[in-house]
């Protein structure tokens, strides 16, 4: 029924469609005691529909035990989200269930194991489907009547299914209550937005709702379509074998219709009869997937052109309870997310509007989840009890005890903050705000809206050709996870204008859609832009809430910069809190690669209207209403003061803790300073018993270039990442300079490092990359040596170039003088030299040797054994997470195998050659180079010699032969 919260890390595209697609809450809390003990189950494969549209539907009837006869209940349909099934609201169901309700599940067709083609919410098909699902109830003898063949019931669902109880509610007056959620009012305007014009300001998110044009969606948009493009049952339909249901009754062992098993040496049966396949049937199959055709179709015309046909807003209109939104009587609960770059509030804005103008009773819900953000477990549980009391109220009769209270018509959102939306973050915090009613909707007390004054000249904007490279503001259905990673977004310098207010003398909370007018010209007379307000904090750290933008689809405008075209505005609708200090900044760009762009390059013209230098105001929408504490049981007030304690608990150890630290790092050793890092016992194991570093001692004097060698697996990369404080060793200590190394340490502001990749921005230069990086560290400009790591590294007048620009030499070299601005003391590098050519390979190992003769330590983590033999000075040797040898490069090498032997006389040869035969373990071979003796493990280098002068020959040479890649292996095979 609520959109699922999950735990633990998971991959992205398990994410997608499992919390973004489904759009339900899946086993995220146990079902009620009664759910547990009291629930039976029916499964039913159900027909609907006729002709080449017949389907069966798999269904699932939770039946609470209190259901009988005698005592009939109400019902109520769970319809799953995009990309579900039945299984998907299973666990809600059972919630339900165990309140009292008679509830059923489906899949969809085209879903799970229904037959049948994905209409997208068709009247015709899936409204249809549910229709024929209320007849099913009706005949039932435990299920509420209002009359002959009228089941009491109500619809719910999220998204997919959220439009589906709309439709459903608008189509069949049977139904009684629907609660959809975080879903659509036109689908049109969902996937094609363009939020220009001016919208019915009396309510908090009104937002256009453009029929006609439209900024493609695209990436939204291709999400949908791949999750429902993977051909199933259909394409066995195509090939004349019968569809999903038949397939699975197959499985269990019961006749299919096909032909008999083949036994013996018959040639194999196949499961439909070749003559009889339509080309054109499995061609559809195999392109549109589960999609039936005329979607399909509209789909690729809108991937291909990226503008919206009459006959692909057709089709989305279709699907759109927009137009029916008169037709609906019964009681309607709408939930919507503030965190859904799919179907924002605006949506549910639209779909409040035109039902309450019905006089039905209307409820507003927003909370702080959706499409791009799991709601907390405390919001789900909050939201099951909401569509419950819902249900209790419009569906029981009113003697029936469990009815509960009114839950009346009012409007409750999350109180605003100014956190940005993501992982750890807590926006809405623990409180939501009810007002007794959405404003606006009565016509009688429209939203109230506080005037900002902003700043700014008329700026030009650029488009690039392909719109490459693009804006980054969310990822569809990661943007929690993109706010998370330091809630930053990233603009194009050159592609936007930017209109700021002075610092709020005040705070201002923001609930709903602001509006800004703009002055925008194009020599074209269209333009494409993105519109997007920011939060930006003293220290001018930026917050995009929501990671929401505005796309804005601009035709008919003046070509003349001198008089541009004014337009009106409508920003995303959002809950924020502008702190007191804090500027709101509007940002217009011409490019988000999230939205289908244009292919031309072209240069617009934005400022603000009123004036060519600003002057003009943002409209921001505030709604009054009581704070409300979180929880509808006396449970969270445990909760709550567990988590005082426990807070209360952390700080204390906090504070000791951190004197702890202090005297730590007090104790700095005598020699910290001769000795840049050393390790001492260093061990590391993970949970599952795997030890990855065991015992691991060694330690880097100033001026050395030290190579740490090993195969895969030996615990290179956990020792660097322990000596960064990143992961914490079990045992052992870290030094630094003679301080203990831990998360956060101030002595790693000595070190500096490159890791796994250069993270260059490739449409700056490289000295913007690296002022942009010295600039994200908060330290002075001057600090930064910026022009003594371009020397050290040897970059040039290539600097001043775009980094797409370089080599993979050039963007390596900019790497490293990235990790050595500051001209940090201590220089850590992992493979360095990856992907480079000889020549690079070679300028690189200048770099780093003249780095370390200015006195500085280098690290070098590399598998390419001749380089770190011809650029470092000291090698540690690991193996299976231990170190199995630690010296000079010479001492390595130098450790036994084989020595060149030169003679003086070369008619000597066969008399050495004897000579050193005779030694133990000794081989000799004759080789272009002259005589090489093998001199194994019993006979020492001084040994071979020796025995040599004794027998009088004259050795004119005697030079080890071994590389430091024989003496790694050799190493590496004896561990």
């Amino acid at each position: 029924m609520t959109p699922r919260p999950r735990s633990g890390a998971r991959a992205a595209l398990g994410a997608l469609l499992a919390l973004l697609f489904t759009g339900t809450l899946v086993g995220a809390l146990p079902a009620t005691a009664a759910a547990a003990e009291d629930v039976g189950t029916e499964e039913a494969r159900v027909p609907s529909g006729s002709g080449a549209d017949a389907v069966e539907l798999d269904t699932t009837l939770y039946l609470p035990a209190s259901a009988t006869a005698d005592e009939p209940a109400p019902a109520v349909v769970l319809a799953h989200g995009f990309g579900g099934s039945k299984q998907s609201v299973a666990d809600d169901a059972r919630d339900l269930a165990g309140r009292g309700f008679v509830v059923l599940t489906y899949s969809a067709r085209g879903f799970g194991s229904s037959t049948g083609q994905i209409g997208l919410d068709d009247p015709r098909y899936e409204v249809a489907d549910l229709s024929t699902l209320l007849d099913l109830l009706a005949d039932r003898d435990d299920v509420l009547l209002d009359g002959d063949g009228d089941p009491r019931v109500g619809v719910a669902g999220a998204s997919y299914g959220g439009a589906l109880s709309l439709l459903a509610a608008a189509y069949d007056d049977r139904v009684d209550a629907i609660a959809p959620q975080i879903t659509w009012n036109s689908l049109t305007a969902a996937l094609f937005p363009s939020q220009t014009g001016t919208a019915d300001d009396a309510t908090p998110a009104a937002t256009p709702q453009t029929a006609d044009t439209g900024v493609y969606k695209r990436l939204w948009a291709g999400l949908f379509f791949g999750v429902g493009s993977v051909p199933t049952g259909g394409l066995l339909d195509a090939l004349g074998g019968g569809g999903a249901a038949e397939a699975e009754d197959g499985e269990d062992g019961e006749s299919s219709g096909g032909a008999a098993p083949a036994s013996g040496n018959a040639a194999p049966t196949l499961p439909f009869d070749p003559a009889s396949v339509d080309p054109a049937a499995v061609e559809q199959a195999l392109t549109c997937g589960r999609f039936r055709a005329d979607i399909c179709a509209a789909y690729q015309s809108a991937a291909a052109s990226g503008t919206l046909t009459p006959e692909v807003a057709a089709v989305l209109d279709r699907s759109s309870p927009a137009a029916v939104l008169d037709r609906i009587t019964a009681p309607t609960l709408l939930v919507q997310g503030t965190e859904d770059s799919l179907f924002g509030l605006g949506q549910a804005d639209a779909n409040a509007r035109g039902i309450a103008a019905n006089g039905t009773d209307v409820k507003v819900v927003w909370y702080a989840g959706g499409h791009d953000s799991q709601a907390s477990e405390r919001e789900t549980a909050e939201l099951r009890d909401l569509v419950a009391g819902w249900f209790d109220w419009h569906l029981r009769d009113e003697d029936d005890p469990a009815r509960g209270e009114d839950p009346g018509t009012g409007f409750e959102y999350p109180a605003p903050t100014g956190l940005g939306s993501g992982l750890g973050s807590v926006q809405g915090g623990t409180q939501s705000v009810l007002a007794d009613a959405y404003p606006g909707l009565d016509g009688d007390r429209p939203v109230q809206r506080e005037s900002v004054a902003l700043d700014g000249d008329v700026q030009p904007v650029v488009t690039p050709a392909g719109g490459t490279p693009a804006a980054i503001t969310t990822v569809p259905g990661l943007g929690a996870l993109a706010s998370a990673l330091g809630g930053t977004t990233v603009e194009i310098p050159g592609q936007f204008a930017a209109f700021s207010s002075e610092p709020l003398d005040a705070a201002v909370e923001v609930v709903g859609a602001p509006t800004v007018s703009l002055a925008v010209a194009s020599p074209s007379g269209s333009a494409t832009l993105f519109a997007k307000l920011y939060d930006v904090g003293p220290d001018g750290a930026r917050t995009l809430p929501g990671g929401l933008v505005a796309p804005l689809s601009l035709t008919g405008l003046s070509a003349d910069p001198a008089a541009p075209t004014e337009v009106t505005v409508t920003l995303p609708a959002i809950v924020h809190r502008f702190e007191a200090g804090h500027t709101m900044r509007v940002v217009v760009s011409s490019t988000d690669q999230s939205f289908a762009l244009p292919a031309e390059a072209t240069v617009y013209s934005v400022a603000l209207a009123g004036s060519g230098n600003g002057g003009t105001a943002l409209a921001v929408p505030t709604v009054e209403g009581q704070t409300q504490s979180a929880g509808g049981t006396s449970r969270w007030w445990w909760l709550l003061g567990a988590v005082a304690v426990l807070g209360l608990l952390g700080w204390l150890a906090a504070v000791l803790w951190g004197r702890r630290r202090r005297r730590v790092t007090s104790a700095v050793e005598p020699d910290g300073e001769d000795v840049p890092l050393r390790f001492e016992g260093i061990t590391k194991a993970y949970k599952d018993g795997f030890v990855a570093v065991e015992d691991l001692s060694f330690e880097v004097r100033r001026g050395q270039v030290l190579g740490l060698l090993g195969p895969n697996g030996a615990g290179k990369t956990t020792s660097l990442r322990m000596l960064m404080g990143l992961i914490k060793p079990n045992s052992g200590r870290i030094t630094v300079f003679g301080h203990e190394v831990g998360p956060g340490a101030p002595v790693l502001s000595r070190l500096g490092s490159f890791v796994e990749g250069t993270g260059l921005q490739p449409h700056l230069s490289g000295r913007d990359n690296l002022r942009l990086y010295w600039a994200a560290t908060g330290r002075p400009a001057e600090d930064a040596h910026m022009e003594e790591a371009i020397e050290v590294a040897g970059l040039g007048a290539a600097l001043d170039r775009p980094v797409r620009r370089y080599s993979q030499g050039m963007r390596q070299r900019v790497a490293i003088a990235q990790a050595m601005l500051g001209l940090p003391d201590l220089l850590v590098l992992d493979e360095p030299t990856n992907g480079l050519d000889p020549p690079q390979i070679h300028a690189m190992r200048e770099v780093l040797r003249s780095y370390a003769a200015t006195g500085r330590t280098v690290i070098v983590s590399s598998h390419l054994l001749s380089e770190i033999e011809q650029t470092c000075s000291h090698v540690v040797v690991m193996a299976r997470g231990q170190k199995i040898a630690q010296g000079t490069v010479d001492e390595i090498v130098g450790a036994g195998g084989a020595v060149l032997v030169g003679l003086a006389d070369d008619g000597e040869t066969e008399r050495a050659a004897a000579v050193l035969s005779g030694l133990p373990g000794v081989t000799v071979e004759h080789t272009d180079e002259g005589l090489v003796a093998d001199l194994g493990a019993q006979t020492s280098r001084a040994a071979a010699l020796e025995a040599l002068v004794a027998a009088g020959v004259a050795v004119d040479q005697f030079t080890p032969r071994r590389r430091l890649e024989d003496a790694f292996l050799a190493l590496v095979g004896e561990s």
